[in-house]
């Protein structure tokens, strides 16, 4: 990655602005990849198999060269505002952020989704047998040909539900507490688009907590041994559903770029 490569794809008017700022990263399921900057930065330094290996040395080539670029585009920004970098207390500038990163951790919407997080990865933990079994069974199923059954879809199915849960389980997490950091920045300093930003990254924990919840939800037509079980993460997403609305009233009306406008 070169500052000229960020400049040409920055100016290119098939990107949409910000779209990058309010998704879940899920790229594979994602219909604006094309339309998205940063899916474009990061397809040029993927192409490279031997760049994504963290014990080649081509990794950490590629690794300082994002960080000299940032930090020269940084440098060039600063300067336009007038900013003296070498003049700022890096000292207090870590120890605000630590002061905040524990306000953060401590907002009941970031303690309700690590609970939940530690609740899913119990219940994956406990039913890894669960699962192996279920597998056998659709093939044994499959083998026998049996008259009036999907095994194949059942699986897809399922496999499609585990998916959805891992991937939101600890994102839920890390966009509460971005929530929480905007929101909490925006209060201290006075920031005019702080609240904003909060509701957008609250917007995203919505829609994983409602995915999530429908996953969950999904696994009980399959393995209805778990019915309590899979009950109790279902009530403990509802409730934490709840606490995000209330935290963050307006982020379901927030208007994410592409997403929400289709453009």
């Amino acid at each position: 990655m070169d500052k000229r490569r960020i400049e040409e794809l920055a100016g290119n008017p098939r990107f949409i602005p910000g779209i990058y700022n309010y998704c879940d990263r899920w790229c594979e399921r994602c219909a604006f990849t094309s339309r998205c900057m940063t899916f474009a930065l990061e397809k040029d330094e993927h192409d490279d198999p031997q760049s994504q290996d963290v014990s080649n040395k081509a990794f950490w080539d590629k690794l300082h060269r994002i960080f000299e670029v940032t930090m020269e585009m940084v440098g060039e920004k600063a300067e336009e505002m007038g900013i003296d970098l070498d003049g700022i207390d890096l000292d207090e500038i870590a120890r605000q952020d630590g002061l905040l990163h524990k306000m953060v951790k401590d907002q009941p919407c970031s303690q309700a989704a690590i609970e939940y997080a530690e609740m899913a990865d119990d219940w994956f933990d406990s039913n890894k047998g669960l699962l192996e079994e279920k597998s056998a069974e659709l093939q044994a199923i499959a083998q026998a040909g049996i008259p009036g059954t999907d095994p194949a879809g059942e699986a897809v199915r399922i496999q499609d539900c585990l998916d959805v849960l891992r991937w939101y389980q600890h994102q839920i997490y890390v966009k509460l507490c971005r929530a929480a950091s905007g929101m909490i920045r925006g209060n201290l300093e006075d920031l005019e688009h702080a609240p904003q930003d909060a509701d957008g990254s609250a917007k995203v924990a919505i829609i994983g907590i409602e995915r999530s919840m429908a996953a969950w939800a999904g696994l009980l037509h399959h393995f209805s041994d778990q019915e309590q079980r899979l009950l109790d993460l279902l009530a403990t997403l509802k409730r934490l559903l709840r606490q995000v609305e209330a935290a963050y009233p307006t982020a379901r009306a927030f208007v994410r770029p592409g997403f929400d406008t289709g453009n």
